[in-house]
């Protein structure tokens, strides 16, 4: 059994109409679920990934609300990378995002960025032939968008804590890092020396990373952690795909969520993320959860009309 690299990525955001701006407007991704987390149902649960809604490209932000900036620390991922299609991408991107008023730095092949909230982002040019997995935006011709995820990194001091559990789950060290790779898709993994502050969880951290398995698989993975030595959750059914969760010995919260459903089950593919979506089990709740958001804007949405 193999893992097909990173599933989706979690984060934290104090301003869920900042973010949709950021990451749906200037980065051209699309909203593909606009929802609450299924544990806080008054907090937003903002996806956005491909133009289908692909494993792969998925970053999602709950919203809390005017929380405080955080600061990645021991036991946090730190940076997220993308992938994109040519050294012509890194300058389109570049200057897209000087004219949107973000700093990047760049170094070759690669591109460092961060959101308004801290949160730090790494586009390189992509070296292997999975599926680019690109949205659809007017701004953004399609060879030069964004093509899903070629990696994270996290902060540990200890990182050969983690080697055993990795290896459980068929993590493969690559020297740099371990590579995550199944039949269809792949990413890597790769740790960090973390910095002499504690990390603070708030807007602009990860809260944390999800790895993409089969449907048929997931059992047997939950398995392979505790195998492993982690203590993962059963499984928990969030509509449009199912989990577990446990931390690695870094500290980093892991998922392992499956392939499908998929975000289409609820909504037609042409109209994702146009409205607010709720898992059938909060559908008796619409009245209330609807008065605790503060309504937002979809640019998508907003160009259909």
């Amino acid at each position: 059994m193999k893992l097909e690299g990173i599933h989706h990525i979690t984060a934290i955001t104090g301003d869920a109409q900042r973010n949709i701006d950021f990451y749906a407007g200037t980065l051209g991704l699309r909203m593909v679920k606009k929802t609450v987390n299924q544990d806080a149902p008054t907090v937003y649960h903002l996806f956005y990934a491909d133009e289908k809604g692909n494993p792969g490209a998925d970053l999602t932000f709950f919203e809390f609300r005017g929380a405080p900036r955080g600061r990645a620390g021991a036991g946090m991922v730190h940076r997220i990378g993308w992938r994109v299609g040519s050294a012509e991408a890194l300058d389109f991107w570049e200057e897209r995002l000087r004219a949107a008023g973000h700093e990047s730095e760049r170094d070759g092949d690669r591109l460092r960025f961060a959101d308004s909230e801290g949160l730090e982002h790494e586009l390189i040019v992509a070296t292997v032939d999975d599926q680019p997995l690109i949205a659809d935006h007017p701004e953004v011709p399609a060879e030069l968008a964004l093509q899903g995820f070629d990696f994270a990194r996290a902060y540990s001091a200890d990182p050969e804590r983690s080697a055993p559990l990795l290896d459980a789950l068929a993590f493969d060290p690559t020297g740099e890092g371990y590579e995550v790779r199944g039949a269809q898709r792949g990413g890597t993994w790769h740790y960090d020396e973390p910095p002499a502050e504690p990390g603070i969880e708030g807007a602009g951290t990860v809260h944390h990373i999800a790895w993409a398995a089969s449907m048929d698989e997931h059992l047997d993975w939950r398995e392979r952690a505790i195998a492993g030595g982690a203590h993962p959750t059963p499984v928990i059914d969030r509509f449009w795909f199912r989990s577990i969760y446990f931390r690695e010995p870094s500290g980093v919260l892991f998922e392992i969520a499956t392939l499908g459903p998929g975000f289409d089950v609820d909504e037609d593919l042409e109209h994702l993320g146009e409205k607010l979506i709720l898992p059938p089990f909060l559908e008796d709740r619409r009245e209330e959860i609807e008065a605790a958001l503060v309504p937002v804007q979809n640019p998508r949405a907003i160009a259909k009309r």
